[in-house]
């Protein structure tokens, strides 16, 4: 490891020395928001200073095994403890590694979840609704809630466009890199000949707003239309105008609300959702340089990318994005089962920013 990014690590080791005095001190304790979030900063340091003792020790231990080679009756034991000592270092200097890389704190967040039909007209709606499926089965494994908060259905099944709120410790962290157009190959349900059609449906991950960096929004910017809700919702549908349409102006940005019953919440969920929008798109374009150098458009705004396809003759999944990552997996991928995709995704990120890291120092 370079003397640059081993000072890096020795900074942290510091600063999670810095916060466990402050988290004893009296002033910090009553103040409940500081409080928390010295807290979650100090949990996020603490495995650096576990690595790092553990580092420690096992420089320690190759010391003392290559001090016993000079006794000839115990230069066996020394090569093997030596060997074993030299394999911790070599598996703790790769953990040190990945904890300097950046952590991004939307990470443990909720996220907004969009899925919308693209090309392939009713088959492309269908799709829309696999793929949302496939998510809430996720969500359900995971122990996240979803709720939705939009939908308009397609004409033969699936949806338009379907838009949810998905709550659970982790989520961002585990969706982010979904964003992007995905693609199906199969027969769909209408064709009358058999044959294979290609369809599309896109899908946009939305980090909630952080509470510590609300985005500021002037009135002024923005529009707000009323409607009557449709779907689900007994006598109070279609009687009261209480579903909401707010329009970003500078922006061009449009959010919608109908699935509570007053306008006020209405308001409130729209309120939210545009400005996770907002920060979301202010993120990715101060990420978008950078982003093209990178597999994975994490926070480059780049939705239009065609990252997997879903071919069903075959049962076949294959990220575009990876080489070699293609699952043999399609109706428990459907089904919700999308972690070996996922892992394999956060796989690939945490070494291109290794390498990053290791080219830089």
């Amino acid at each position: 490891m370079n003397p640059s990014l081993r000072r890096k690590l020795e900074a942290l080791a510091e600063r999670r020395e810095e916060l466990e005095r402050l988290l004893g001190d009296p002033a910090v304790i009553s103040d409940a928001p500081q409080f928390r979030r010295l807290s979650r900063e100090f949990s996020q340091l603490e495995p650096v200073a576990t690595a790092l003792d553990d580092e420690r020790r096992a420089r320690e231990d190759l010391a003392n095994a290559q001090a016993m080679r000079s006794d000839p009756e115990m230069r066996e034991l020394a090569d093997e403890e030596a060997e074993a000592a030299t394999l911790r270092l070599e598996r703790l200097e790769a953990e040190l590694l990945a904890h300097l890389i950046p952590k991004d704190p939307r990470d443990e967040g909720d996220v907004y979840l969009e899925v919308r039909a693209g090309t392939g007209g009713d088959e492309a709606a269908i799709f829309a609704g696999d793929l949302f499926r496939m998510y809430t089965r996720h969500a359900e494994r995971m122990g996240w809630r979803i709720e939705v908060e939009s939908a308009s259905a397609g004409e033969h099944g699936g949806f338009k466009e379907v838009i949810a709120r998905v709550e659970g410790r982790g989520a961002y962290s585990r969706l982010k890199f979904e964003s992007g157009t995905h693609r199906v190959q199969r027969v769909p349900a209408t064709e009358s000949q058999g044959r294979i059609h290609t369809s599309a449906a896109t899908v946009a991950i939305i980090p909630v707003e952080a509470d510590e960096a609300p985005i500021e929004i002037s009135a002024s910017d923005l529009r707000v239309d009323t409607y009557r809700s449709s779907g689900a919702g007994g006598q109070h549908v279609n009687k009261t105008d209480s579903a909401i349409r707010i329009t970003h102006l500078p922006s061009g940005l449009v959010v919608e609300s109908q699935t509570e019953r007053s306008q006020h919440a209405n308001r409130d969920k729209a309120m939210k959702r545009l400005r996770a929008m907002l920060a979301d798109a202010q993120i990715a374009k101060a990420a978008a340089a950078q982003a093209e150098t990178r597999k994975l458009q994490v926070g480059s705004g780049d939705r239009s990318q065609r990252i997997r396809t879903y071919n069903f003759p075959q049962g076949r999944i294959t990220d575009h994005r990876v080489e070699g990552l293609t699952l043999y997996d399609l109706p428990n991928v459907m089904d919700g089962a999308i972690d070996p995709l996922l892992d394999r995704l956060q796989q690939e990120h945490q070494a291109d920013e290794l390498a990053r890291l290791t080219t830089t120092g």
